[in-house]
This record gives C-alpha cells, sequence and structure tokens, in this order.
C-alpha cells in the first residue's frame, strides 16, 4: 500500500478563504492523486491545491495553516482535531518530494547529454537539433512556468485575468465541464478578440467572449475549440523555434529562457492567426462533453451558411445535452470582470 493509497479515503473539516479580503468559509478537505481539493459543504469545488506545491505557514503548530506556493493570501486552516490531514498532507509531500527530480542532478544530466551530442554534428543540423532535444526532455512543469511567465508578459497589455470570488467557481466549473482537469481558464479585461493557449495548457479567453452572449454554450464552445488547438499545435515547440538556439541551449543548462524572449513572442501571440480546425474534429470533442455545436456555430457566422455542418451535426447526433453552465452560475460568470 502507498502513502497515497492509505490516505486516499480521510477527510477534514477547516477553515479555507481564497485572498487577503476574503471571509473564512467552512470546507472539506481531502487528498487526490497528488492534489489537495478543498470544497464547500455542499460538495462544489472551491481549489485544488498541487501537494507538491503546499507550504505550511506555521510548522508545529495549531491551527495548522497552509496555502499555495507563491499565494500566501490564499489559506487553509485545520485545527488539532484533524491532525490526521495535517500528517497526511506533510507525509505524502515528503513522498512526492523523494521521487522529484533533482535539479541540480537533472541539469548536470541534461549538460552532459548536450555537450556530447554537439560533438561532430554538423553545424546546419544542430540548430534544430537542440531545439528537438529541449522538446523532449523538458517536464511538463517547467512548460507551465514558462506559460505563466509568458501570461505575466501578456498582462502587460491586456491587463491581469479577471478575478472574483463571486465568479471563479463558475470558471473552475466551466473549465471542468469543456477541458475537465487538463489546464486552467483565465479571462482577460482587454487585448484578446477570442482565445489563445500558453504551455501547461493555459487558456486565455477574451472577456467579450463572457458578456456578449447569452448562452454559455457559445463560451463553451471557444474553450474545447482552443483546447484542441493546444492538443494539435505544439506550442512549446514554437516557442523554442521563436527563440533561437542559443536561448534554448540556456534553458537547458539554466532552467530558464531570456525575458526579452518571451516579451517578444508574448506580443506576437497576441496577433497571430488563429489554426483552423476540422468541422469532423470539433463535431467528436463537443459530442463527447455533451455540448450543442449550434449556439458556437452561429456566434462563427451568424447565418449559419458557413458553419452548416456543425447545426446539422445537433441534429443527427441524438445526444442528451446538457448546458455548460447553470444560469445562476451563468450569471456569476458574466460578471467575472465587473460586469
Amino acid at each position: 500500500m502507498t502513502a497515497l493509497d492509505k490516505y486516499a479515503r480521510i477527510e477534514a473539516e477547516g477553515l479555507w478563504r481564497q485572498n487577503a479580503e476574503s471571509q473564512h468559509r467552512n470546507v472539506i478537505v481531502s487528498v487526490g492523486h497528488a492534489t489537495l481539493t478543498i470544497t464547500d459543504t455542499q460538495d462544489r469545488p472551491l481549489a485544488h491545491w498541487s501537494l507538491a506545491a503546499v507550504a505550511r505557514d506555521n510548522p508545529g503548530r495549531f491551527p495548522a495553516v497552509f496555502f499555495p506556493d507563491g499565494d500566501p493570501d490564499e489559506r487553509l486552516e485545520l485545527s488539532e482535531n484533524e491532525s490526521e490531514m495535517v500528517e497526511a498532507i506533510e507525509r505524502l509531500q515528503r513522498v512526492i518530494e523523494k521521487r522529484r527530480p533533482k535539479p541540480g542532478r537533472l541539469r548536470i544530466l541534461i549538460t552532459l547529454g548536450v555537450l556530447s551530442a554537439l560533438v561532430g554534428l554538423a553545424v546546419f543540423w544542430l540548430p534544430q537539433a537542440v531545439k528537438n532535444y529541449a522538446f523532449r526532455v523538458v517536464p511538463p512543469i517547467k512548460q507551465k512556468e514558462i506559460g505563466l511567465e509568458l501570461l505575466n508578459y501578456i498582462t502587460d497589455f491586456s491587463g491581469k485575468p479577471c478575478n472574483s470570488a463571486f465568479a471563479n467557481n463558475a470558471l473552475t466549473l466551466l473549465g471542468q465541464k469543456t477541458i475537465g482537469g487538463k489546464g486552467s481558464l483565465f479571462v482577460l479585461p482587454t487585448g484578446l478578440d477570442q482565445t489563445i493557449h500558453l504551455p501547461g495548457n493555459l487558456i486565455l479567453i477574451s472577456r467579450d467572449l463572457v458578456e456578449d452572449f447569452e448562452d454559455p454554450d457559445v463560451l463553451a464552445g471557444f474553450v474545447i475549440a482552443e483546447q484542441l488547438r493546444y492538443e494539435n499545435d505544439e506550442i512549446f515547440k514554437d516557442i523554442l523555434n521563436y527563440a533561437g538556439t542559443f536561448a534554448t541551449f540556456r534553458l537547458l543548462t539554466t532552467g530558464s529562457l531570456p525575458a526579452e524572449k518571451l516579451r517578444a513572442y508574448s506580443k506576437d501571440l497576441l496577433i497571430k492567426p488563429q489554426t483552423s480546425l476540422k468541422f469532423e474534429t470539433l463535431i467528436q470533442r463537443f459530442h463527447e462533453k455533451r455540448i450543442r455545436l449550434t449556439p458556437f456555430a452561429y456566434a462563427l457566422d451568424v447565418t449559419g451558411e458557413k458553419t452548416f455542418a456543425l447545426i446539422e451535426a445537433d441534429g443527427l447526433a441524438g445526444i442528451d445535452f446538457a448546458p455548460s453552465l447553470q444560469d445562476g452560475n451563468w450569471i456569476q460568470l458574466q460578471n467575472i470582470c465587473g460586469g
């Protein structure tokens, strides 16, 4: 029995706040697959924390105070009565840490591998070979870090992602309905026409898509379409090609890309044309999610002439469709940027 198996079924009661201005609320805490799940008393999800990135504010004291690394304003308090959960969190963190590759050792191995590969390579073959190698060996967690760096630069033009305690839960529910636990959704107030994606499966959404349509299935459709682009586009490889050979080599040896390269790429990303998707691919994914294509199709073409195949597919599917969001949650989400 692994440590995760031992603690997979335990739950605890605690107090949680989203940020420094939020009120504490009673929550239920449970352990998932390397995650900590926080739900309200009605079993509605409020937050998912990676156990590897959870920090404790007061080791050895109660109530135990935890927060996601990098966001100390979001907090979870567990009383001494929930010591079993506290022990579970800290033990699982130790297990994860033991299994995690040591950055220093990994960096040395990567560096030695690159230096060995460089011996005898032809000048014209080397640049793309280094990029392909980086694409294979850079782990997903590092790719997500780069995605978050890009998001930070994009906010210089778009403003910070919209954030509202009133609406964040609705955005989480939309993400669960459309892309499951694969990525994260962010609504940007300006600077974006529809949607774009970043490494780490970060999907950025224009405020207009949230506020300008009456049917949440329109927004859900754009999110699903962008998820398909993320799965097909290999954006991380595109970033490496944009950054160049020396920047890629720096990533392999130091773990970071030059800030000026990421800043420039973020500007280009905002004006880059979207990749077109085959109707067959859209139809299959929408119907897997039991979401109607028709609202999305009319949002793409108000006449429906160019998207008739999508509209027709709903009628032929024989599927019991489900709304992407309930009315109350949709109203909340439409106010995430302040209305």
